[in-house]
């Protein structure tokens, strides 16, 4: 694989990795209510998820999803209610106590939860791998092995989304230092009406072609 074409997969990868999506918003919710010991069992989640997507791609499941309608739908819908159900959690939940997240250390059963949620976020989202079914094959050299160049693009692209997620549940952690409990409480709500808003773009949003 050529050097140039691993720079010109990085700069996209880039702008759509720090594009806010629902595993960013979650990571930043994570790190507001958590702190970064529960952002990173989410972030875990998240690139599980990711690096799940990119397989399936790299095995032709996205073929299969581009060509069932059924399927995509069933996928769809699976995906916009989680999309919601999320954001009536973040909306109702009440700004952190910031003493108290920093003195009591996650439970087991929290990490957990985190992690499912960005997992189940991630694999319930059909656009994501149609639009890995796009992107991915434009860098691929069909001249070549293509499996050794998807392995290679996806591990780029899941090391690089992560640490922009790391940076999300980051800013979320200085959030809860510097701003006040209403504060909090809107940019929670913030981040439930961008899950909300991403739902009602998955309901909508069409195939290529459809």
């Amino acid at each position: 694989m050529r050097t140039d074409t691993l720079l010109l997969f990085l700069a996209a990868s880039f702008v759509l990795a720090v594009t806010p999506g629902p595993t960013m918003l979650l990571a930043l919710s994570n790190g507001i209510s958590g702190g970064m010991r529960r952002a990173r069992w989410g972030i875990l989640g998240a690139s599980m998820g990711s690096t799940i997507v990119i397989a399936t791609v790299a095995l032709g499941l996205g073929s299969l999803l581009a060509a069932s309608e059924w399927l995509f739908n069933a996928i769809r819908a699976a995906g916009v209610i989680y999309l919601v159900w999320l954001g009536i959690k973040l909306w109702r939940s009440p700004p952190p106590d910031v003493a108290a997240a920093l003195a009591a250390p996650d439970t087991e059963s929290q990490g957990r939860v985190a992690l499912l949620r960005s997992l189940t976020v991630a694999l319930s989202n059909p656009k994501s791998v149609l639009f890995f079914a796009a992107f991915l094959p434009q860098f691929i050299d069909t001249a070549q092995p293509q499996g050794h160049q998807y392995l290679v693009l996806g591990a780029i692209f899941v090391v690089l989304d992560t640490c922009i997620m790391l940076a999300y549940a980051g800013a979320g952690t200085q959030a809860v230092r510097w701003m006040s409990r209403r504060s909090l409480r809107n940019l929670n709500r913030g981040c439930a009406a961008g899950m909300w808003a991403l739902a009602a773009t998955l309901a909508f949003w069409r195939r290529p072609g459809a």
